[in-house]
């Protein structure tokens, strides 16, 4: 089933204001603003693929959202902080309208949660609350910045998401497909749609820096199965990859260009160096 994230968060507008009336009135405070929100929700296994039954729990006085294994459990499994975390829909990813993508650094790598609930309205609040919760850091983070430049940051989707083929650093490797996801500067590479964790991470820089994409590959390499190629030149190597149709190609190149476009931000240049030295 293939359900755009705005018609979940449309419809559940609707029905909040004609079919519950919570806009009737204006001093009532809607419950995912409130800084707190505990509830269970239907998380993939990181192993297993299997969709168990968690307790959550968004503090934002702790600055985290967290979730627990068993409903008396003391400790988190899993403490996420609030300063990395993104929430964006993914219906069609997951296989379910109200399934949502929950990220978050963990050693400063991405970390992929997968979350349901059968309710719209639970999943809607539930993204709300991070959204919210997301605010109020950022206006501490950055009490200079209005509201009009907080509002995009508060969550984003990914810039593109699909299949591609790629080749090792040595460029002799055979080519693998990988499902590969753009978020914001990170390129990141998965084996299968719903991995917990990237295979691989590639930081996208700025046209400053000496970051370029190029359609095609060098006339030496061998093993893609793929034939519309893409060749990333960054300061340090060449990355390749091979898309399944030139339309593929074309808006890949498009999604790449228009980051590597971007000046860098200065917070920027430190996820850089920390991607240079990763082993």
């Amino acid at each position: 089933m293939v359900l755009k994230s705005g018609l979940l968060l449309r419809d559940q507008w609707i029905r909040a204001k004609y079919e519950r009336k919570e806009f009737l009135c204006v001093e009532k405070q809607e419950p995912y603003s409130a800084g707190y929100r505990e509830g269970f929700l239907w998380k993939r296994g990181r192993d297993n693929g299997q969709y168990l039954s968690r307790k959550f729990i968004l503090s934002e006085r702790e600055g985290v959202l967290k979730y627990f294994n068993k409903n008396d459990a003391r400790e988190p499994k899993a403490i996420m902080k609030i300063n990395s975390l993104n929430a964006t829909f993914q219906p069609a990813k997951i296989g379910t309208t109200h399934g949502l993508q929950i990220t978050y650094l963990k050693d400063n790598s991405t970390r992929n949660i997968f979350v349901y609930h059968e309710e719209g309205k639970e999943m809607v609040d539930w993204f709300n609350a991070i959204r919210a919760a997301r605010f109020h850091y950022l206006q501490v983070a950055f009490p200079g910045a209005s509201t009009s430049e907080l509002l995009p940051k508060l969550t984003r989707n990914y810039i593109k998401e699909g299949y591609m083929e790629k080749t090792g650093p040595k460029h002799t490797e055979g080519f693998k497909k990988r499902w590969f996801t753009m978020d914001d500067r990170r390129l990141m590479y998965f084996k299968d749609p719903l991995d917990a964790y990237a295979r691989g991470e590639v930081f996208i820089g700025s046209k400053e820096n000496s970051y370029v994409v190029l359609p095609g590959l060098p006339p030496s390499t061998q093993g893609n199965h793929w034939q519309f190629g893409i060749t990333i030149v960054t300061p340090d190597r060449k990355f390749l990859f091979a898309c399944e149709t030139e339309e593929d190609q074309t808006d890949w190149i498009a999604a790449l260009q228009t980051v590597i476009n971007r000046p860098m931000l200065p917070q920027e240049y430190a996820v850089e160096a920390y991607f240079k030295h990763k082993p």
